[in-house]
């Protein structure tokens, strides 16, 4: 189940406020309600089922255990998007949007784990004692220079399975690199931005500190709450193997005894019953041939004549 948004909500956030109605952009304008003092003014009735859509997807992603990449470079946004994003557990990047970040996923993996490796090089106090100031130096300014760009995504291990950024106008770099990869986009547009190639598309206020933070604390929860939700059904599913598991006798192995021939004196020594033993059959007479008979009485003949 999403967190329940409604439209009070996101007046007290001011998520209706737009930019200077001389800074619009013509395709938001489906989006918004009107102007008043020369500030346009978003419409919520567009917005509130849109940003519900939005969560709805999110929720989806992260109940299959996705990963939501939250992007926010501008200085408004930096320190919410990272602390909400640490608060769900998920990637983020807060400081600049490196060129190839997605589209060249294999070269920022080599620089995270450079990263890793000079984090673990720094920890170890018998190895710093070894070294001049200026190697630990170089390896400090080399740390922090990875540290500001890449701390955000080191433990991501691989490619987010969709992209939440603050500013559509101000990370156009990643919503291509998105687009290119087939990744899902789910983005705040303000009056001034260009909607285009984003799949999940949030008009709003995207300037305000408190509109950034209630966007960003509003899907942080919603991953947060259907984390939770997987977790409650992995564990039930968990319990109900153990049970089937523990209910089933294991199979007893059938052992077939093979007939013991009888033999014709107990092992004891005791002659067999007779009854017992098959009766042996006469053995039949070959019969006497016609031929043989004449042979045998023309000899005895003979023996009588030569008397």
């Amino acid at each position: 189940m999403t967190v329940d948004v409604t439209m009070r909500d996101m007046l007290e956030a001011g998520v209706h406020f737009g930019h200077q109605t001389r800074y619009w952009n013509p395709k938001m304008a489906p989006y918004i309600y009107g102007s008043r003092h020369n500030i346009h003014i978003i419409n919520l009735e567009e917005s509130l089922p849109m940003f519900r859509q939005a969560l709805n997807f999110i929720h989806e992603v992260a109940s299959r255990r996705g990963k939501v990449l939250f992007v926010g470079t501008k200085h408004a946004a930096r320190d919410v998007v990272r602390e909400e994003a640490s608060r769900a557990g998920m990637p983020y990047i807060d400081y600049r949007w490196l060129g190839g970040m997605l589209t060249n996923y294999k070269t920022i993996r080599q620089s995270i784990k450079r990263l890793k490796e000079l984090e673990e090089r720094l920890a170890n106090e018998s190895l710093l004692a070894s070294m001049t100031k200026k190697e630990v130096l170089n390896l400090m300014r080399a740390k922090e220079k990875l540290h500001t760009n890449l701390s955000g995504i080191k433990n991501m291990g691989g490619l987010p399975d969709v992209l939440f950024v603050i500013d559509v106008g101000m990370e156009k770099i990643a919503i291509q690199e998105a687009i290119r990869l087939g990744i899902p986009v789910v983005g705040i547009a303000d009056t001034n931005a260009d909607p285009k190639g984003v799949d999940y598309l949030i008009p709003g206020n995207d300037d305000a500190v408190r509109a950034i933070r209630f966007y960003c604390k509003t899907i942080a929860d919603t991953i947060i709450a259907a984390r939770g939700a997987a977790d409650l059904v992995e564990a039930k599913h968990a319990g109900e193997d153990a049970e089937e598991i523990d209910g089933v006798e294991p199979k007893k192995k059938v052992v077939t005894k093979k007939k013991a021939k009888k033999s014709k004196k107990a092992a004891d020594g005791s002659d067999a019953d007779s009854d017992d033993l098959p009766e042996k059959k006469p053995a039949a007479k070959k019969p006497v041939s016609k031929k043989a008979v004449t042979i045998k009485v023309d000899k005895s003949i003979r023996d009588a004549d030569a008397e």
